[in-house]
């Protein structure tokens, strides 16, 4: 994954008179070089305190079409989830200042219409599985995990 992500960012500072396009930083990352077979761009907000799956994520999804939104912390990504209201959340559990899970009960609480949520971990116990469940989350997601994986769950959640 480091690899992925520390080869974009070292791209930035590439020479003026390059053709090839650059990946900008930022909380959004929409770039068009390839159409989604998806129609219409697709929002989804990461919501994680990992630098590098973020960044690995990221490009992964954005070169898919998708238009990506970043949160770093739990509260971050509450706030982002309800004003800019993505079609897909990738949230991580263990994160600063509110978890995932408080992060998706406030979701699951607040909106008529639920969002679709994708939980990644790396906690491995079975009942912070079946609480997310619970809570109705739609994919749960223990890492490391195979990029391949996470892209079909969120091709089958946002079809």
């Amino acid at each position: 994954m480091s690899e992925q992500s520390t080869g974009k960012a070292r791209k930035k500072g590439g020479s003026p008179a390059s053709d090839e396009p650059k990946e900008q930083d930022g909380a959004r990352a929409s770039e068009e070089p390839q159409k989604p077979s998806h129609g219409p761009s697709k929002r989804i907000l990461l919501v994680d305190d990992d630098a590098e799956i973020i960044e690995a994520l990221r490009v992964a999804l954005s070169a898919k079409g998708y238009e990506i939104l970043v949160a770093r912390d739990g509260n971050q990504g509450l706030a982002m989830a309800e004003r800019d209201d993505p079609d897909l959340v990738i949230l991580d559990m263990m994160m600063p200042k509110r978890s995932g899970f408080l992060v998706l009960e406030r979701l699951r609480r607040t909106r008529p219409v639920p969002m679709r949520v994708i939980m990644i971990t790396a906690n491995e116990g079975s009942r912070h599985k079946a609480y997310a469940e619970m809570l109705g989350v739609d994919d749960y997601i223990r890492k490391p995990f195979p990029m391949d994986r996470l892209m079909d769950s969120v091709d089958r959640l946002l079809a």
